[in-house]
C-alpha cells in the first residue's frame, strides 16, 4: 500500500477515529487504527467492539492496500510532522514507512485482515436531524447520566421516538433531564437505550452546523449515526429503562419565575465556600418577590437575594447546588420557570412546551447542615 494525504486531513481523520481506540484491551488488534486503501477512497476505521468509528479521508492512492497501525503511535507522529503531505508505504513484511519532508518513521505494522470491522447493521428504521440539534441535546442532558457501572441503565441516556417526536433521556438517581424535539418525517416509535461513551465521543466529533444532517439508523442491538463521510456504530445498552412518566408531574404548590443568568451566577458564587466531594446544599427561601439563597459550610457563609415573580405559597427547600448549575448552564433561555409542590418533592425546571424538562430532587438540609 502507498498512499499520500495532506497532514491536516489525515490528523482530523485520525482524531476522529482514536475515540474509538479502547484505553485496555487484551485484543492487540483493537489498540490500531486500520487504514484501509483497498478501494478508491482511503477509509480510517477504530472498533472497540462496543463502538466503531470509520471515516473518510482525501488523499492519493499510489498503490491499493490496508494496515494496521498502532493507534497511539501513529496519531502521535502525525501530530508531530510538519505541515505539509505525508506519505504512508507498507512493504510485504508489513513494515510501514511515514515520510514528511525530511522526517522519516518505520514502524511495524498488523495485517489489515486481523482488524475487526465494524458491522453491517440491518437498518430497520432512521431518523434524520441537524447536527445542531444532536449537538445541543447531547449537551442539555449528558451530564445527568450516572457513572457508576453499577447500574447500566444511568450510563447510557434514552431515545425515544414516539408520535413523531424524540425524547432523549438521562437520570442518575438524583435527577432527570428530557430534551424533545419533533421530527419531520414519520418513523415508527421506539426506545433505544445509547452508552453514554458513545454520545460523549460523538458530539465531539459534530461539527454542530445548522444546515448539516446526521442519518440515525437503528435495530434492536445497534445504532448507527452517519455524517460527514464518517460512520459511528454503537452497540444498544439491553433492558427496559425506568418509567419516566411516572415521575413527572404536573401539580405544584409554588410556581416562580426568575432571571437564569442571576441564578446561576449565584448560585456560582455560593460555591466558592464548599470544598471538593463536601455536600454542603444551597438553602432557598423562596418567599413573595424574593428568592433568598444562602449557604453554610466551614470556610463560611454566603446569603444573596434575587427578585422572583411567585404563585403560590412560600417555601422553604434544599438542593445540591451542583445540580441547579448543570441544569441551568445548558438552558438557553433568559428566563426559566421552577415548579415546586413541598421540601420533599422534586423541583421541575420546564419551560411552557416542554421542550426541555429538568427534575432535581431536593436534599433534607437538616440533616446535613
Amino acid at each position: 500500500m502507498k498512499i499520500i494525504c495532506t497532514k491536516s486531513n489525515l490528523a482530523k481523520g485520525v482524531s476522529i477515529v482514536s475515540k474509538a481506540v479502547p484505553s485496555k484491551t487484551t485484543m492487540p488488534i483493537l489498540e490500531c487504527i486500520l487504514i484501509d486503501a483497498t478501494t478508491d477512497i482511503i477509509r480510517l476505521t477504530a472498533n472497540d467492539m462496543e463502538l466503531g468509528i470509520q471515516t473518510e479521508i482525501e488523499g492519493e492512492i499510489l498503490d491499493r492496500g490496508m494496515i494496521a497501525i498502532d493507534a497511539r503511535i501513529f496519531s502521535e507522529i502525525v501530530r508531530k510532522l510538519p505541515d505539509n503531505d505525508i506519505v504512508i508505504e507498507t512493504d510485504d513484511n508489513l513494515q510501514t514507512t511515514i515520510v514528511c519532508e525530511k522526517a522519516k518513521f518505520d514502524i511495524a505494522g498488523k495485517p489489515g485482515e486481523e482488524f475487526s470491522y465494524l458491522p453491517v447493521i440491518e437498518k430497520e428504521d432512521s431518523i434524520e436531524i441537524s447536527q445542531f440539534t444532536l449537538k445541543e441535546m447531547i449537551r442539555q442532558t449528558i451530564f445527568s447520566i450516572s457513572d457508576s457501572e453499577s447500574n447500566k441503565m444511568m450510563t447510557g441516556e434514552l431515545f425515544e421516538i414516539k408520535d413523531n417526536v424524540l425524547r432523549v433521556i438521562s437520570l442518575d438517581g438524583h435527577r432527570i433531564s428530557i430534551r424533545k424535539m419533533e421530527l419531520k418525517n414519520e418513523v415508527r416509535d421506539k426506545k433505544l437505550i445509547v452508552p453514554g461513551k458513545t454520545l460523549i465521543e460523538i458530539s465531539k466529533i459534530l461539527s454542530g452546523e445548522v444546515e448539516s444532517l446526521v442519518n440515525i439508523s437503528y435495530t434492536n442491538n445497534h445504532i448507527v449515526f452517519e455524517f460527514d463521510n464518517t460512520i459511528v456504530v454503537s452497540r444498544l445498552i439491553e433492558g427496559e429503562y425506568f418509567k419516566i412518566d411516572q415521575m413527572l408531574s404536573s401539580d405544584y404548590e409554588t410556581k416562580l419565575k426568575i432571571n437564569k443568568k442571576e441564578l446561576l451566577n449565584c448560585i456560582d458564587r455560593a460555591t466558592l465556600l464548599i470544598k471538593e466531594g463536601d455536600k454542603k446544599p444551597i438553602i432557598i427561601n423562596i418567599q413573595d418577590g424574593v428568592m433568598e439563597l444562602k449557604i453554610k459550610s466551614q470556610i463560611g457563609s454566603m446569603n444573596e437575594e434575587i427578585e422572583i415573580e411567585k404563585e403560590g405559597k412560600d417555601l422553604l427547600i434544599g438542593f445540591n447546588p451542583k445540580f441547579l448549575i448543570d441544569a441551568l448552564r445548558v438552558i438557553d433561555d433568559e428566563e426559566v420557570t421552577l415548579y415546586l409542590m413541598n421540601a420533599k418533592a422534586p423541583c421541575f425546571i420546564r419551560d411552557d412546551e416542554e421542550s426541555y424538562i429538568y427534575l432535581i430532587l431536593p436534599v433534607n438540609f437538616n440533616a446535613v447542615s
